[in-house]
Protein backbone atom coordinates (compact mmCIF):
# COMPACT_ATOMS: atom_id res chain seq x y z
CA UNK A 1 0.00 0.00 0.00
CA UNK A 2 1.47 3.34 -1.00
CA UNK A 3 1.42 6.20 1.44
CA UNK A 4 0.25 9.48 -0.05
CA UNK A 5 0.85 12.67 1.93
CA UNK A 6 -1.37 15.75 1.55
CA UNK A 7 -0.37 19.12 2.98
CA UNK A 8 -3.08 21.37 4.40
CA UNK A 9 -2.54 24.41 6.64
CA UNK A 10 0.99 23.30 7.49
CA UNK A 11 -0.03 19.75 8.43
CA UNK A 12 1.24 16.73 6.51
CA UNK A 13 -1.68 14.29 6.39
CA UNK A 14 -1.20 10.61 5.53
CA UNK A 15 -4.28 9.92 3.41
CA UNK A 16 -4.29 6.19 4.19
CA UNK A 17 -4.91 7.01 7.89
CA UNK A 18 -8.01 9.20 7.37
CA UNK A 19 -11.18 7.64 8.79
CA UNK A 20 -13.79 10.45 8.57
CA UNK A 21 -14.23 14.00 7.26
CA UNK A 22 -16.95 16.18 8.78
CA UNK A 23 -19.11 18.68 6.97
CA UNK A 24 -18.21 22.39 7.06
CA UNK A 25 -19.73 24.19 10.03
CA UNK A 26 -19.39 27.48 11.89
CA UNK A 27 -16.57 27.39 14.44
CA UNK A 28 -17.03 28.40 18.07
CA UNK A 29 -16.45 31.98 19.24
CA UNK A 30 -16.78 33.55 15.78
CA UNK A 31 -13.54 31.93 14.56
CA UNK A 32 -14.83 31.43 11.01
CA UNK A 33 -15.70 28.02 9.57
CA UNK A 34 -14.15 24.63 10.01
CA UNK A 35 -14.24 20.96 9.16
CA UNK A 36 -12.64 18.11 11.06
CA UNK A 37 -10.55 15.22 9.85
CA UNK A 38 -10.62 12.13 12.06
CA UNK A 39 -7.92 9.49 11.81
CA UNK A 40 -7.92 5.76 12.47
CA UNK A 41 -6.05 6.40 15.73
CA UNK A 42 -8.93 8.44 17.27
CA UNK A 43 -7.07 11.69 16.57
CA UNK A 44 -9.12 14.68 15.34
CA UNK A 45 -7.67 17.59 13.37
CA UNK A 46 -9.88 20.72 13.27
CA UNK A 47 -9.11 22.92 10.26
CA UNK A 48 -10.42 26.50 10.46
CA UNK A 49 -10.87 29.02 7.65
CA UNK A 50 -12.04 32.65 7.63
CA UNK A 51 -14.88 32.12 5.12
CA UNK A 52 -17.29 29.29 4.38
CA UNK A 53 -16.34 29.42 0.69
CA UNK A 54 -12.68 28.82 1.50
CA UNK A 55 -13.53 25.99 3.91
CA UNK A 56 -15.79 24.31 1.32
CA UNK A 57 -13.14 24.68 -1.38
CA UNK A 58 -10.35 23.20 0.75
CA UNK A 59 -12.60 20.34 1.88
CA UNK A 60 -13.48 19.50 -1.73
CA UNK A 61 -9.80 19.54 -2.74
CA UNK A 62 -8.99 17.25 0.18
CA UNK A 63 -11.82 14.86 -0.75
CA UNK A 64 -10.58 14.75 -4.34
CA UNK A 65 -7.04 13.93 -3.20
CA UNK A 66 -8.42 11.23 -0.91
CA UNK A 67 -10.42 9.62 -3.74
CA UNK A 68 -7.42 9.69 -6.09
CA UNK A 69 -5.02 8.12 -3.58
Amino acid sequence: MSRVIYELQGFAIALNKVAFISRVFEADKNEGYQFNISFSSDLRLPLKFPTRTEADFERQLFLRALKES
